[in-house]
């Protein structure tokens, strides 16, 4: 069997992916246009813009960074310079976690023997799989450590998906959900809640298993809602959908990075292992992918049924202290902003009843998350 090394980081440094859709600039239809777009990138920025699956579909990608208020900069500087290019193919960026009006069929996939073998493998799975979602990595000490806190945060997945759900449409029809893209997610064969695992040592011998049986081609087919990613040395949280700003993107960061930190230093202080059934976990993601914010969760300790705005809140008040010694506390007070306005499946729906028009939803939200001149700076 493979050995799989874990590479330690000794700080919680933080790394976010931005998954956002192509549109055409008039018609507001998804476009295959992310090759066009990274060739006319500076070389040092194409680095870290990557494709994906479909060409509708581009990928921006920090680099490691110590705070939030670095990413926010980061990845500020880049999509300026995406932005750029999109504007000179005729393009739009979306933030959205599924196109409203887009059809799976009509996309092509990017031309590479990676994607081509996922083709194969998945069929119509990986044809449907027109989605964007937003994942952010964090560092960790061990590969023990990084298996532990996937295992821990996973009752709090269904509040990060809650507070970022931005896909209630799917093949120009309402799907009565607010998060769309978790469902489509879950029909892959590695993807979802991951399984229980006690530590590293099993982790590896579950890819192993997966590798050496045929089930999998490599460890990047495994797309669960949260991973240890051994390369990067990091916890990834993959659940997210892409939420509708980069404000909104720089406070689920913080809330991740917090809930990170917060449970390795309760591991190193020898914490019990409080156990989640994997049924509330799943039955509070299914709550959350079909309410969004207006979702009511069962907490994993008492039973109570709570508001996710509440919860949230909550969470963030818990996670000031640690959030004031990451740097992130102003980022961290965004996701009581998210709470207390429309979530992004809400305002979609909202722009669709007021103009009847699933290309005004598209123009109106891409039109918002432009990049501002005050967005340039670093925010901390």
């Amino acid at each position: 069997m493979a050995k799989l090394e874990f590479t330690p980081n000794a700080s919680p440094t933080i790394g976010v992916e931005l998954e956002l859709g192509i549109v055409h600039g008039e018609t507001f239809q998804l476009e295959s246009g992310c090759s066009r777009m990274i060739e006319r990138l500076p070389v040092d920025v194409a680095n870290e813009v990557k494709h994906e699956l479909m060409q509708c579909c581009v990928e921006v990608i920090s680099g490691v960074c110590h705070t939030v208020g670095d990413a926010r900069g980061d990845l500020s500087a880049k999509l300026r310079q995406v932005e750029q290019a999109a504007d000179a193919e005729g393009l739009r960026l979306w933030w959205g976690a599924t196109h409203p009006f887009g059809l799976w069929e009509d996309q092509h996939v990017t031309d590479t023997p990676r994607y081509h073998n996922l083709m194969q493998l998945l069929q119509e799975l990986a044809r449907r799989m027109i989605t964007f979602g937003l994942h952010v990595h964090v560092g960790v000490d061990t590969g023990d450590k990084a298996v532990m806190i996937c295992d821990r945060i996973m009752q709090h997945l269904p509040t990060l998906l809650a507070l970022s759900a931005s896909s209630p449409y799917w093949q120009t029809r309402d799907t009565g959900l607010h998060s769309h893209r978790s469902k489509l997610m879950e029909g892959l064969p590695t993807a979802g809640l991951p399984t229980l695992m006690r530590n590293w040592s099993e982790y590896v011998w579950l890819v192993n298993h997966m590798v050496e049986t045929g089930f999998i081609n490599t460890i990047r087919e495994i797309w669960w809602d949260v991973r240890p990613h051994h390369n990067f040395g990091t916890v990834e949280v993959r659940v997210c959908d892409m939420p509708g700003n980069l404000d909104h993107v720089c406070g689920l960061t913080a809330l991740i990075q917090c809930l990170v930190k917060k449970l390795s230093d309760e591991i190193d202080e020898g914490t019990y292992q409080f156990d989640c059934h994997p049924m509330m976990v799943r039955q509070n993601k299914w709550r959350a992918a079909r309410y969004g914010m207006s979702a009511k969760l069962v907490h994993a300790r008492d039973y109570r049924v709570q508001p996710v705005t509440q919860i949230a809140c909550d969470l963030v008040d818990r996670l000031r202290n640690v959030a004031q010694d990451l740097g992130c506390e102003a980022d961290l007070l965004y996701v009581k902003e998210i709470t207390q306005g429309e979530g992004w499946a809400d305002r979609q729906r909202s722009v669709m009843q007021s103009t009847g028009s699933p290309a005004a939803v598209v123009e109106q939200l891409s039109s918002l998350a432009r990049l501002s001149d005050s967005q340039l700076g670093v925010k901390s």
